[in-house]
């Protein structure tokens, strides 16, 4: 392999420019997160009183101290539904990829912290996404329950879709993968559900409460007259209904019996012996990233300079470069992990769109998970790119980034428009993971471009219809077009829908991406006991 040489330097005033453009980025999503953080904080004293934990500090006393934990989706619902101002960005769920007694798992937990961990639409979407994540990558699922249920407020856009989160849930138990709870508080109604088809339920004592009709409820239905404790309450569930295998003293203790649970679990012995990696850092340092995308999206630069920067010894390995430059296809390591990459240094141009499919079809055939760093305009346009078959070769490349069988890693760190979002395998083409630098814009053209266009065929359809166009009602129509698409392209716009798992700083990219790959890794090589209908209580 080649060793990438960088010619960018870091004490230029571009890099400088560029890199404070990047932090100031960074800074704007991390003020989110920090504004949920301090939401949740102000409920301390009220969960103090009651003799709970912190939804966070419950998630801290499981994962084990001094392993990674990668949190996913964390601004999900930002600014959507009853989201105001970000502060209650998450959809009501905190998650993430982190290690339980030397297991790595997915943890999901309520965040009862703020509105009592209700979930929204969000919400049920972020669930959704953390049960594919789970399913694709064997992870066994680690939750900690305490949630009002569904937000009545969007019932509706709820009611139907739930279902899918408890269909999951049983085909994980069917498919052999542990899933354990433990239930902090409610789990009401549908709630109720979600630890009742768990693999294993750990109860708290005279917190924990689960029933399908709370008192009030009963009273109004049946007229019965019942205490939460007789209707739901933990010891009765323990030792009455069998709905939880174990009964625990507090929050802290339901967490010692998960980790404990996990502990006994064979499931890192069922893993046929892995050869250990070896790698070399890159050459260049990870700050450097804040400073090699210009601070202006017009400007060009070579993807090379990221590859420089998270590759293990700076080296890659070109494809056909000499073909096609624009769409730039090679191989690295990233902490000993082959990785096939595609990466974007123009427009994707006919000869670019073979030269992709043909590359990804390769690491198909080797095995070679894939990873895609998004920076495009989108497809060529053009008489030139029509005659030479943009749409025949474009549909190739998408066709095979949809069918290729290894693991597919997507990062947007720049631009990531129309139809090469697809062929870069955005959301809609299933990667395993996607994340998303805080500079990164996704929609389907450019703002300035969409103006332009409903101004032309504006324009036109005054024309055609006999009416001589009204210049400021024209440019009315192209600014406000050009704001919604700026305004609904931002990375916090994309990941507040899940259009990512997260928006991560791009010194962290190598970190996640090694992360991510290792995860892809052991789940490929990694066979589950699977059976018909997943483990039922009898």
């Amino acid at each position: 392999m080649q060793v990438l040489e960088s010619t960018v330097s870091s004490q230029s005033a571009d890099f400088g420019n560029n890199a404070e453009a990047m932090e100031a980025h960074i800074t704007t999503f991390r003020d989110v997160e920090q504004k949920v953080l301090d939401l949740a904080e102000a409920a301390r004293e009220k969960f103090t009183k009651r003799g709970k934990l912190l939804p966070r500090d419950r998630i801290n006393r499981l994962l084990d101290r001094g392993m990674p934990f990668l949190e996913l989706c964390s601004l999900a619902g930002y600014k959507m539904h009853d989201d105001k101002d970000g502060s209650q960005a998450g959809g009501g769920i905190i998650a993430g990829i982190g290690y339980v007694s030397g297991i790595r798992c997915l943890i999901v937990a309520s965040n009862s912290a703020i509105k009592g961990g209700t979930i929204t639409p969000a919400g049920l979407d972020k669930t959704l996404r953390l049960q594919q994540i789970a399913m694709e990558n064997k992870l066994p699922v680690v939750s900690l329950s305490e949630s009002g249920g569904a937000n009545l407020n969007y019932a509706t856009d709820i009611f139907v879709l739930g279902a899918r989160g408890f269909a999951n849930q049983a085909r994980m138990s069917a498919a052999g993968i542990p899933q354990v709870t433990v239930v902090h508080g409610n789990a009401t109604a549908g709630g109720a559900y979600q630890p009742g088809l768990s693999d294993y339920v750990i109860v708290v004592r005279e917190q924990a409460k689960m029933f399908l009709a709370g008192p009030p409820l009963l009273k109004a239905a049946t007229g019965e007259i019942a205490t939460d404790e007789e209707l739901g309450g933990a010891e009765m569930h323990a030792t009455v209904a069998g709905t939880a295998e174990y009964l625990a003293e507090d929050d802290s203790d339901g967490i010692r019996q998960a980790r404990n649970i996990l502990e006994a679990l064979p499931w890192n012995e069922q893993l046929p012996p892995r050869r250990e990696l070896q790698w070399e850092e890159p050459l260049y340092p990870a700050d450097e990233l804040l400073g090699v995308i210009p601070a202006d999206a017009r400007k060009p630069y070579d993807v090379r300079e990221i590859l420089a920067r998270i590759a293990d010894s700076s080296k890659f390995m070109d494809f056909k470069n000499e073909f096609d430059d624009q769409t730039v296809c090679g191989t690295i390591r990233i902490e000993g992990h082959s990785v096939g990459i595609i990466g974007n240094n123009g427009p994707i141009t006919p000869a670019g769109s073979a030269k992709a499919a043909q590359f990804i079809q390769l690491c198909d055939q080797a095995g070679t998970p894939l990873l895609f760093l998004h920076n495009t305009t989108g497809f060529m346009v053009g008489t030139h790119s029509e005659q030479n078959g943009i749409i025949k070769h474009g549909s190739k490349m998408i066709q095979a980034v949809a069918n290729c069988r290894v693991p597919k890693v997507a990062i947007v760190i720049g631009g990531s428009y129309g139809a090469g979002n697809y062929a870069m395998c955005g959301r809609g083409l299933d990667p395993r993971f996607i994340f998303a630098w805080p500079n990164s814009r996704t929609a389907v053209m450019g703002p300035a471009q969409a103006g332009k266009v409903m101004r032309i065929v504006a324009e036109d359809k005054q024309r055609r219809g006999g009416v001589e166009p009204d210049p400021k009602t024209l440019d009315f129509l192209e600014q406000a077009t050009a704001k919604k698409l700026e305004e609904g392209s931002t990375a916090l716009f994309g990941t507040a829908r899940l259009w990512d798992d997260g928006l991560i700083d791009p010194r962290d990219t190598r970190r996640v991406l090694a992360l991510v790959l290792d995860v892809c890794r052991e789940a490929e090589a990694r066979q589950l006991r699977p059976n018909t209908f997943g483990v039922a209580r009898l």
